[in-house]
């Protein structure tokens, strides 16, 4: 109990707590300057996500993939990679988990859904590998080779959908095989049919995961170690080049199986996309709103998911415009980002309780 008191007392989870607050705050300041109210369009999105169990089940779908593209920027961060690539991952393994699911047949369920959810895992992973592998032997900076690579999963994930999966007619694929899901039937029909799946538990164990593996293993240590100083892990006959592609071969994974958990749990088939369905982006925000923390990236989803899904009811029953909930969101990254001027704020608090100690 006491060490779970000092996470919630710590000055990072402080800092990101008004970080949240004043961004509230800023986005009451936006809606009362375009006239809205915000009390009722705060009242209306809290209401629409936790008014109802079928809400609550959809807002719980929209967290989950951010938890795993949130993971997957985080744990890149950690090893000293600006993992910018999970888009292109994201939709490679959505794509991986598609063909396995729709075109292996006769398997039973037990089987096929694992091998669903393992080919999106995997195949998320090489496709970040690659960034890795060209930071590590030729020094390309990620950040580039990752953006490129997200128009190129992209494109890659319709030209197979196209060529292999396309139900005639439409602009989607075929359905995937019902052994291939991963829905939870029973908890969907006491939810009012809500879309939750098994993919929701794998994120959270995702995040205990990366806790352990990065903080409680040597490899972890050596990830960290290399993110710290690259030419110190060098001296200390630390493998720099293997390290970096594991990060990003790990990192890729959590977005793979975000990917993987929106076809087999959500929609059980995968569309012609027009554009990028911005998952892996939203992914960096929940990162940076969670201060690249497994536990942080938790709660951010769960911030970030109850915003945006909660915007919806803002609209219809506020009258206000969904957009001004991105102007919260950016608003909280800012003050994050911007410590100083939250430390600036909250100092005259601290300053106050360490009078209160001594006295």
């Amino acid at each position: 109990m006491a060490n779970l008191l000092k996470v919630f007392t710590k000055d990072s989870f402080v800092l990101a707590l008004v970080s949240i607050v004043f961004g509230l705050i800023l986005g009451a300041i936006v809606m009362l300057i375009g006239g809205y109210d915000p009390i009722v369009a705060y009242s209306a999105l809290f209401s629409r996500v936790y008014g109802d169990t079928y809400n609550f089940g959809e807002a719980i779908r929209e967290m989950t993939p951010l938890i795993l593209t949130g993971l997957a920027f985080a744990f890149a961060a950690r090893a000293g990679l600006f993992n910018i690539g999970g888009e292109g991952q994201f939709l490679v393994g959505m794509t991986a988990a598609s063909i396995v699911g729709i075109k292996l047949h006769g398997l039973p369920a037990i089987i096929h859904a694992p091998l669903a959810v393992i080919a999106g895992a995997v195949f998320g992973g090489l496709w970040a590998a690659i960034a890795g592998y060209l930071k590590a032997k030729r020094g390309v900076n990620e950040v580039i080779t990752c953006i490129m690579m997200n128009w190129i999963g992209l494109y890659l994930a319709n030209l197979v959908i196209n060529q292999f999966a396309l139900l005639e007619g439409e602009n989607r694929s075929v359905d995937i095989q019902p052994s291939a899901s991963i829905s939870i039937d029973w908890l969907s029909q006491m939810m009012g049919n809500a879309r939750v799946h098994w993919g929701t538990v794998i994120a959270v164990l995702a995040a205990v995961f990366f806790y352990i593996f990065m903080w409680k293993t040597k490899q972890g240590y050596e990830l960290r170690a290399v993110g710290f100083n690259e030419d110190a892990s060098r001296y200390a006959g630390m493998n720099v080049n293997r390290n970096i592609i594991k990060a990003m071969f790990i990192s890729g994974v959590f977005a793979g199986l975000a990917g993987a958990f929106e076809v087999l749990g959500v929609f059980h088939y995968q569309s012609v996309m027009a554009g990028s369905p911005g998952t892996g982006f939203d992914g960096i925000a929940v990162s940076l709103i969670g201060m690249n923390n497994p536990f942080g990236v938790l709660l951010g989803s769960v911030l970030f998911g109850t915003l945006t899904y909660g915007s919806a009811g803002m609209s219809f029953s506020a009258d206000v415009p969904p957009e001004i909930i991105r102007v919260v969101i950016g608003s909280i990254i800012f003050f994050i980002a911007a410590q100083g001027i939250v430390r600036w704020v909250v100092k005259p608090l601290y300053s106050k309780r360490k009078k209160e100690k001594v006295l």
